[in-house]
């Protein structure tokens, strides 16, 4: 078998050392999450489903999320959708992807299920118990030999936001996945002894790679929690002991809250470092971070196409730079100004990269691609500068994505969704500044002729077909929208134009 694919990253661990824990639950070990992870491929195989195929997957985050994960990864092609969406956002994302299984929980009334049921896909409920190893789950009795995948062969699939045109779809190969785990287990250095508290949502690039696979690669483990709460984090980390853990900037300005008020707690934590990623971390708070938990801070940059990780700060005794994202960390990186050339050092330009962890390109979406690759460098839309040193600081996004503290919001989305309401005429979702997301949703709204509706009103036929953080919290109602020369709707700026600061 091809060395570089996902099933060989499973091999590192050591047999009888621990891989998956979960509060409440046995402890999973390597040798239990590989026979698991072969019995899954096997028991798929059986259905007739194997290399090139996707499985969807809903699961609560949870270790039963991360073992669906790597069993399907290692095989075949997993997709993994978050558990809070919506029956319409269900729809569209199982109809453009097209798999061939959903896996659920056995007894979950989540609206995938109706979703899945309403496009004939076939649903395979996932049966386990609190008193099972982590992660451990069946779905059918019946095996049959798997066959083994190719690096080339898709390992993971998911959607990212766009915002002139539908969302699009990022193939990522085996080969991808083997390389990103592996540059993040490089860059922070990751061995056996490691012990990760995951706090990340396991249907997001930045759980799934640079927690979990990262892990496997290393032989470490992971816990895998429900999700973040802010309660109950210094409780679990208290009795997890964990290493490390790794967080959007929101999610470590929340544990900063608590830990002020819980000094003793903190004492009692050992991390080794923190990392952080999905949106840029105010230099304060790094600072703050250090001091609270006295370890390193790692900050780094990643993006679904990149299977995650492009650049990241280093371990001391290496430079640390707050308010940069670090060094190229595993593709390459450079700077191209808008003629094609490259820019000089401490100019600013479009962050573009070339790698092994870099996707072949987006499924079906030519134009897309020929925007995006160059000469066989990626143009990430974001806007940044390297240093002397070769540090890359990001200065701001081309796109147009709304990046609310890490997850990202396609505006055309949410326009689509409100536009529907009979009320709405016009309407134009945009960022708006928020002090500890960084921003937020928030909607300018011309009405229909005679047509009345509150910010209320909208926001609840908007959270009827969209996940709780693509809603609006604010809606802007005016008589125009403001237009650029062309006529289009303008979303950069909008906020400033409104006078929309950062006071949420």
């Amino acid at each position: 078998m091809n060395s570089n694919v996902v099933k060989t990253l499973l091999e590192s661990g050591s047999g009888s050392d621990v891989a998956l824990t979960a509060p409440g639950r046995p402890d999973m070990t390597f040798d239990g999450l590989r026979a698991h992870c072969a019995s899954l491929r096997r028991q798929l195989a059986a259905r007739d489903i194997g290399p090139g195929d996707r499985v969807a997957i809903v699961l609560p985050n949870g270790p039963e999320m991360a073992s669906a994960f790597l069993g399907v990864a290692s095989g075949l092609s997993a997709a993994p959708l978050n558990p809070s969406y919506k029956e319409q956002e269900y729809a569209f994302y199982l109809e453009d992807l097209k798999p061939k299984l959903l896996i659920m929980a056995a007894g979950n009334d989540n609206p995938a299920r109706a979703a899945a049921v309403g496009l004939g896909i076939p649903i395979a409920d996932a049966v386990f118990t609190d008193d099972m190893p982590a992660g451990a789950f069946k779905l059918w009795d019946d095996e049959s030999d798997s066959t083994d995948p190719t690096p080339e062969d898709e390992a993971l699939v998911l959607h990212t936001s766009g915002t002139t045109s539908r969302p699009k779809v990022v193939p990522l190969t085996q080969a991808n996945l083997y390389a990103s785990a592996g540059n993040i287990a490089d860059v922070i250095a990751l061995t056996p002894d490691d012990h990760c508290l995951n706090i990340m949502p396991l249907f997001h690039i930045h759980g799934l790679i640079a927690v979990v696979l990262a892990s496997m690669k290393a032989g470490a483990s992971v816990c895998c929690t429900p999700g973040f709460n802010a309660l109950k984090f210094l409780d679990l980390a208290t009795a997890e002991n964990p290493t490390w853990y790794s967080g959007v900037p929101t999610m470590h300005q929340t544990i900063l809250l608590r830990a002020k008020r819980n000094a003793d707690a903190i004492a009692k934590l050992k991390f080794r470092f923190v990392r952080s990623s999905s949106a840029s971390l105010p230099p304060a708070v790094f600072h703050e971070l250090s001091e609270t938990f006295g370890c390193p801070v790692i900050e780094a940059y990643g993006m679904t196409e990149a299977t995650h990780q492009m650049a990241s700060n280093p371990l001391p005794p290496k430079v640390q730079k707050p308010g940069c994202v670090g060094l190229p960390a595993g593709p390459e990186i450079k700077i191209f100004l808008p003629d094609g050339t490259e820019a000089a050092t401490g100019s600013i330009g479009e962050v573009c990269i070339r790698g092994d962890n870099v996707t072949p390109g987006y499924e079906n979406n030519a134009k897309a691609n020929a925007e995006s690759f160059t000469n066989g460098w990626f143009h990430t839309g974001d806007q940044g500068v390297l240093d002397g040193d070769g540090y890359l600081k990001i200065t701001g996004r081309l796109k147009e994505i709304i990046n609310r503290g890490g997850e990202k919001v396609s505006p055309l989305e949410v326009d689509d969704v409100l536009m529907d309401h009979p009320a709405v005429q016009q309407v134009v979702t945009f960022a708006v500044p928020h002090k500890m997301l960084g921003e937020d949703v928030a909607a300018a709204v011309v009405l229909a002729d005679g047509a009345a509706v509150t910010e209320k009103e909208l926001q609840t036929y908007a959270s009827e077909k969209l996940a709780p953080f693509k809603v609006p919290k604010t809606f802007v109602f005016l008589e125009e929208i403001p237009k650029g020369d062309t006529g289009k709707m303008q979303r950069i700026g909008l906020a400033e134009k409104l006078r929309l600061g950062g006071d949420q």
